[in-house]
């Protein structure tokens, strides 16, 4: 009787054991998981054109992620991506500024202004013709330009060098005297005589043309050799 009581009670401990072995392996531990990582704001900021004229407009563009709170500079608050255009006065470097749990980004773009361009006061070339063109004297019965006239022609050919799209007329004149046919070929070769100067000088052939009126349009009437000295000349006009 004694050794069934203590069987008994070897399995009854045994059995017991193994519910409590059993009780314990179904228990399975609450794991809490890990908070998501915090993301840095990105931010990125352009300007187009960055080169501009004063009152020219430039645009800013933005583009911003993980962020909460962002602000550009001059403007104010602004969503997370965006543009606006802007006229700076003068040379400004705009800054956006992202801030976020992962803590706060900047990006920087600058808009270069420069003045623009002085209106260059436009030049009456007609009459700055008509005040440095001078005409050059000749020697009676002679179409060669002679020594002391050629500081006058040079200075002639460097004006017709300043102002490329002029073209002129180079008018050969003679004194009274002599035949209008005589005088006619003569101011010929004085006026070709001036043409082949200037083109020397630099002076295209094609900006020149040459006429003679000999003896038909005097520029003194008087009958003196200083009259008749006044007569013997190349003039100069614009092509029309």
């Amino acid at each position: 009787m004694r050794t069934s009581v203590v069987r008994y009670l070897s399995v009854a401990a045994v059995a017991g054991t193994l519910v409590l072995a059993g009780c314990h392996k179904a228990t399975v531990a609450k794991v809490t998981p890990p908070p998501p990582p915090t993301l840095a704001p990105t931010v990125s900021l352009t300007a187009t054109p960055n080169n501009i004229e004063q009152g020219q407009t430039s645009q800013l563009t933005w583009k911003t992620q993980n962020a909460t709170e962002i602000t550009l500079q001059g403007i104010g608050t602004v969503p997370a991506e965006g543009s606006r255009t802007v006229t700076p006065l003068t040379s400004t470097t705009y800054q956006l500024m992202a801030k976020g749990p992962g803590g706060t980004e900047n990006a920087d773009a600058r808009v270069t202004v420069t003045e623009p361009p002085k209106p260059v006061a436009k030049v009456d070339e007609r009459a700055l013709f008509a005040k440095y063109m001078q005409d050059v004297f000749f020697d009676y019965d002679n179409y060669a330009i002679r020594s002391n006239e050629q500081e006058v022609a040079e200075a002639d050919a460097k004006f017709l060098n300043q102002y490329p799209d002029l073209k002129v007329v180079i008018e050969g004149h003679c004194d009274e005297r002599g035949s209008e046919e005589y005088n006619l070929a003569l101011g010929d070769n004085r006026a070709d005589s001036m043409r082949d100067t200037l083109v020397r000088l630099g002076i295209r052939s094609d900006r020149i043309k040459t006429v003679s009126y000999g003896k038909e349009k005097p520029f003194c009437t008087q009958d003196s050799p200083q009259c008749w000295q006044q007569n013997r000349r190349d003039h100069f006009a614009l092509q029309e």
